[in-house]
């Protein structure tokens, strides 16, 4: 049977996505062209394939019964080409999907683009957010090459490496009065109002369960979203924060802040790569890893 394979790869699309805009954009194509696509495939499996809703498009059964077998197949054929092609960073040209919670983004990403740039010209990176679902990462379906962040629980398909530990530290404006030694201590911790990161997610979860245990107490006078809203928060009021100590590391370098010791022993968390099974083998993604793996351990190296 002698049909269009391009159509397969806009099925997918469509499958993942639930929108035919946010298709389009994915694939590079205008909307008529998806449209159009559409309207043939709709012809080809004989099954109207989604049904539009207020928010996007639901697809039927028969979809949702192709699309395995669909996804399966053009993974294969992804596969089969890249590996007879090879792996060559200095004339590559070749696209990665990375998921990077707020913390890899600030910590890993900007030397991860240096890397990249240095050794492979020719391959591009897209950086979507990762909260705390992976089924929103493109991760599960081999779409997204790397996740970055903390990652629990994940399914067989998923090959999970703990590529970092960090701990805790404070950060006040340099010239704060608690600010001139190198240690916060306990008194002035308590009697600090700080700022607090949101969603909480695990780190932050970790962070109020260690402070309960020992007794600490923190009184958050501001919640923000980013990382990146808190040196100019600090900088600019009597806020306190407890941050990453590879992130307060970078702050080190910010003259109006001053990175303290905190009045305890705050923990460390891990923070994990991960990857489709399918990828394994590829040289490609290899080569992606291993540039990940050594700028994390450069990156909380004392």
């Amino acid at each position: 049977m002698m049909y269009d394979l391009n159509l397969m790869r806009i099925f997918a699309a469509l499958i993942d996505e639930g929108s035919v805009t946010r298709a389009a954009h994915r694939l590079g194509m205008t909307q008529p062209a998806v449209s159009g696509a559409l309207t043939r495939l709709r012809v080809l499996f004989g099954d109207p394939l989604f049904v539009r809703e207020r928010y996007g498009m639901r697809p039927t059964e028969k979809a949702l019964a192709l699309a395995p077998a669909i996804t399966r197949a053009l993974a294969g054929i992804d596969d089969a080409v890249l590996a007879a092609q090879g792996f060559d960073p200095a004339t590559a040209r070749r696209s990665f999907v990375i998921s990077a919670n707020s913390y890899a983004e600030f910590v890993l990403l900007p030397a991860l683009v240096a890397r990249v740039q240095a050794e492979a010209p020719g391959v591009r990176l897209r950086v979507l957010p990762f909260g705390a679902d992976l089924a929103e990462t493109g991760l599960l379906t081999g779409d997204t090459a790397l996740a970055l962040g903390r990652i629990v629980d994940p399914p067989d398909t998923l090959v999970v490496q703990e590529i970092l530990t960090d701990g805790l530290s404070c950060v006040l404006r340099a010239d704060h009065p608690d600010a001139a030694g190198d240690r916060l201590d306990r008194a002035a911790f308590e009697r600090l109002r700080h700022v607090n990161l949101l969603p909480p997610g695990r780190l932050k979860v970790g962070l109020f369960q260690v402070l309960e245990r020992l007794g600490l107490e923190r009184e958050v006078a501001v919640s923000v979203t980013h990382f990146l809203a808190i040196p100019e928060l600090v900088a600019a009021t009597d806020l306190c924060a407890t941050l990453p100590t590879a992130i307060c590391r970078r702050l080190a370098g910010d003259p109006r802040l001053k990175v303290l010791e905190p009045p305890a022993d705050l923990g460390r968390f891990p923070g994990h790569m991960a990857w489709h099974i399918r990828h394994r083998e590829d040289d490609g993604h290899r080569w992606l890893r291993r540039l990940v793996r050594e700028i994390a351990a450069a990156a909380v190296r004392t």
